[in-house]
């Protein structure tokens, strides 16, 4: 018997990691339901809608309407103003769990960050892993930002009975491109696997997990992914030998590689719009 498919809201669609998943998450037996702030390219019947505008409400309640699940990966994934990431990322966020409490969506996945926590000291070889209950420490207006939509989640979840997994994103890139990247790498084939075992675990309440590949130098933990019947296929390894060649093994004496956080603690990158 073939499995009944599912429609899931796709937000951040035109992005990086949103173009990834248009490819990937259909073989996961998911129909895409596509939304950004742009047009997504090849997809004439995506929905072009500014999450930050409260003038969007009915829009944004059709978008939800009727789906079985939302990937919210829309919003500012850099640093940028505080008023930028307060439309974006906190009131867009806002604005989508409204949305989909008043239709009826009862399970959400957000992309947040590692920058939430990013301030938290980086662990050396042999140190336990950095577990998925540490406590907020945003680095940037995009890591508070991130800390509000877990926060958010919770309440949803405590008031409204919608339930999310706030999947704590590294570096999702088809291969890592850093020295630093071999710790926080999730392969794109990792990250549909992740996604999809968020949308469809049972009774996930508001979980907080870590998102990464079984990376060889990882510095989180990720039983609470695993949890959820995660079971990451990739790991960063085999890039490693060009990576070090290039740029040497991370310094504790370098800032950037003091915290999680990374450069995002102490010249972190900025939005380009």
């Amino acid at each position: 018997m073939t499995a009944a498919r599912r429609t899931l809201l796709l937000t951040g669609a035109a992005g990086a990691v949103g173009g990834m998943m248009r490819e990937l998450l259909p073989e996961h037996g998911w129909d895409l339901r596509l939304l950004d702030v742009v047009p997504v390219p090849g997809e004439p019947d995506a929905i072009t809608l500014d999450l930050g505008d409260p003038e969007g409400a009915a829009a944004l309640r059709e978008a939800v309407r009727g789906v079985d699940g939302v990937l919210h990966l829309a919003g500012i994934s850099l640093e940028s103003t505080f008023e930028k990431i307060l439309r974006a990322n906190v009131q867009g966020t806002y604005h989508l769990y409204e949305a989909a409490r008043a239709e009826g969506v009862r399970r959400i996945v957000f992309a947040s960050s590692n920058h939430a926590v990013g301030f938290t000291p980086r662990p050396e070889p042999g140190e336990p892993l950095v577990p998925a209950d540490t406590p907020h420490r945003p680095d940037t207006f995009y890591g508070l930002s991130k800390c509000f939509g877990e926060d958010l989640a919770d309440l949803y979840w405590h008031k409204h009975g919608v339930e999310t997994v706030s999947v704590r994103i590294g570096s999702c890139y088809p291969e890592p491109t850093t020295v630093r990247m071999l710790s926080l790498w999730l392969s794109p084939g990792d990250a549909a696997r992740l996604f999809d075992a968020a949308l469809t675990a049972p009774d996930v309440g508001h979980t907080v997990v870590y998102g990464s590949s079984a990376n060889t130098r990882a510095w989180w933990d990720l039983s609470s992914a695993r949890a959820l019947g995660y079971a990451p296929r990739d790991d960063s390894e085999p890039y490693a030998a060009r990576l070090v060649a290039e740029e040497g093994e991370l310094s504790r004496d370098d800032p950037e590689h003091t915290h999680l956080g990374g450069p995002f603690c102490v010249n972190p990158p900025i939005w380009p719009r």
